[in-house]
């Protein structure tokens, strides 16, 4: 995934685009821009009414039209504070629908992608981007835009106000305003590159940690403890760095902003103060009101900087996150060909495959696995035994050749009913945090607990999980681990065999358990594979002595096939790798 910056201290290209998501809740949107143009409105009555209560009423000692005007802008107050209430409510409102809908769109993007894509991208990087990276975006709308507006029209309000209140005050508030934006400006363009770099470092932090924690077995096992820990003070120290580094710009810009703001402020009463005493250019109202609006004018601008600041991380976020959004690594699906009731008639053709250019995995291999016949494929670690299930999955597409099941190319299939006709049992069974009854069915309403209990019977493994803790509903916990490895396996055959699967494929599924779950796995591959096409890729060659025909595979090539007995009589590779496994001292 791309980590360019775009340098802009604002993105109008990525604003556009996140304006897109808007469309859906354009009355939200709209009373969010109501309330904001009432906000500073209502700020500006304030210094107004001060000015009016000063001179007209506390000099001349009017009480009860002061007592009338203080209601009065008690009135105002509490009128600011509904709509402050209704401003900050919908504006969050407003950022966490659209980033519901951005997170949806993104998952829904994230589970069509090929595997390449998830073979060259860190797990933590694109869960930094599926979860925090899009909370941020929120801030877009929360205290980003609405506030950014809110405040820019109050000063503007203000500004116009104090011309027309005094232009000579006005004049020392607005010869210092461009020295303020100025300040702002360069402190925005500055920010963000920081930003970018923090939201890189915490991508990094999360990918290191997240990797740990999966391997800390082998962390353990091999005791790495101490150079692990070594990995991660020095990730977290550029972590820390990128931080600071942020905390040194804001070190700097606020204690300037707080400088130009008393020296105007100190003018503003000096001057003014002289122009009240010696000519009455200035009443003592407009005095007191200038003081409250240079504090209105400076504050949004300070607040302007900070909430931009929040607006950028929102903007860096959402880069990022259509990064992800644009990646052209979807699953092609051109298929027209619902495969329904397939016979599993299998037929590979001359079928040529790489994952890398000039490194060919595959090489014009050829076969056919005729309906409800088990095939065996064996070979040495790198000959392409597992590149074929990929292909037959339409993980990866081919690079020549073809693969046909029923005589119908797979990719005339459309991709969803074709895998839903392919069932596999992995090495390396993955199950989730959950029940071994929903590990088993995947949630899939369709099939029901009678139904898993049933083939569990039948496959020998219902008496196993009737001996656990709440039985079917027992929760297996993060990938599997309240369960043996066999166990596991055991788990993933049963959610193999409740699916019906027109072909099957058993990718080593005995290599890495212990005698007695080879037994009861061998059982259960009995029952799955009967009257069903099945490829079995084996290293155990004893557990495909029954196939009916093997499959020997040598550098991306089949050099030899036939049963268990006619390459035993030909004396070739499979003849060694047998008297390999089975030799005797």
């Amino acid at each position: 995934m791309s980590e360019k910056v775009t340098g802009k201290a604002f993105d109008f290209k990525i604003f556009k685009r996140l304006m897109i998501y808007v469309k859906h809740y354009r009355l939200e949107f709209s009373f969010s821009i109501a309330s904001v143009l009432l906000l500073a409105g209502l700020a500006t009555v304030r210094p107004v009414l001060l000015r009016l209560i000063v001179d007209d009423y506390i000099l001349s000692k009017n009480t009860q039209q002061l007592l009338n005007f203080s209601l009065i802008m008690l009135g105002v107050l509490l009128l600011e504070v509904v709509f402050q209430f209704l401003f900050i409510f919908y504006t969050n409102w407003l950022g966490q629908h659209i980033i519901k809908d951005i997170r949806t769109q993104l998952f829904d993007k994230v589970l069509k992608f090929k595997m390449h894509y998830y073979n060259k991208t860190p797990v933590g990087k694109l869960v930094t981007r599926v979860v925090s990276d899009i909370e941020t975006i929120a801030s877009v709308f929360g205290q980003g835009l609405f506030a950014i507006i809110s405040d820019l029209l109050q000063v503007l309000v203000v500004v116009v106000i104090m011309m027309f209140m005094n232009w000579r005050l006005g004049l020392i508030v607005i010869v210092v305003l461009p020295i303020m934006v100025y300040a702002t400006k360069i402190f925005q363009i500055k920010i963000k590159s920081t930003f970018q770099d923090v939201r890189n470092q915490v991508a990094n932090l999360n990918s290191f940690v997240q990797e740990r924690i999966s391997g800390m077995k082998i962390v353990q096992l091999f005791t790495r403890e101490k150079i692990e820990y070594a990995k991660f003070l020095e990730i977290n120290e550029k972590h820390k760095k990128a931080h600071i580094k942020t905390i040194w710009y804001y070190s700097i810009f606020f204690p300037i902003v707080e400088i130009l703001s008393s020296i105007t402020l100190g003018v503003i009463v000096w001057y003014g103060g002289l122009a009240a005493a010696i000519d009455g250019g200035a009443s003592f109202g407009t005095i007191t009101s200038f003081i409250m609006m240079t504090s209105m004018v400076f504050r949004p601008l300070r607040q302007i900087a900070d909430k931009f600041n929040t607006l950028q991380m929102g903007m860096v976020a959402a880069e990022r996150v259509f990064v992800v959004l644009d990646e052209d690594a979807e699953e092609v699906d051109a298929g027209i060909v619902e495969a329904k009731d397939l016979k599993g008639n299998i037929n590979f053709e001359d079928v040529y495959f790489r994952y890398i250019k000039d490194e060919p995995v595959l090489r014009g291999i050829s076969f056919q696995v005729n309906q409800g016949e088990t095939v065996a494929v064996v070979g040495a670690t790198g000959a392409g035994k597992s590149t074929i299930i990929n292909l037959l999955s339409r993980f990866y597409t081919i690079n020549s050749g073809s693969i046909n099941i029923d005589d119908v190319n797979i990719n005339e299939f459309t991709l969803f009913s074709l895998r839903n006709q392919i069932s596999v049992v992995l090495q390396d069974v993955f199950l989730f945090s959950d029940s071994i009854l929903n590990n088993i069915t995947l949630n899939n309403p369709a099939i029901g607990l009678d139904e898993v209990k049933d083939a569990a019977k039948k496959i020998g493994i219902h008496d196993f999980i009737m001996s656990l803790p709440k039985n079917y509903h027992f929760n297996v916990k993060e990938r599997g681990g309240m369960l043996s490895v066999g166990q596991r396996q055991l788990i993933a055959f049963l959610r193999a065999y409740v699916s019906k699967p027109a072909i099957l494929i058993l990718d080593e599924a005995t290599s890495s358990i212990d005698a007695e779950s080879e037994e009861l796995i061998q059982k259960a591959t009995n029952t799955i594979t009967k009257n069903r096409t099945s490829i079995i890729i084996a290293h155990r060659l004893a557990t495909i002595k029954k196939a009916d025909k093997i499959l020997v595979m040598e550098k991306g090539e089949i050099v030899e096939q036939g049963t268990h007995q006619q390459l035993l009589e030909q004396k070739g590779c499979y003849s060694k790798l047998y008297e390999i496994q089975f030799e005797t001292v």
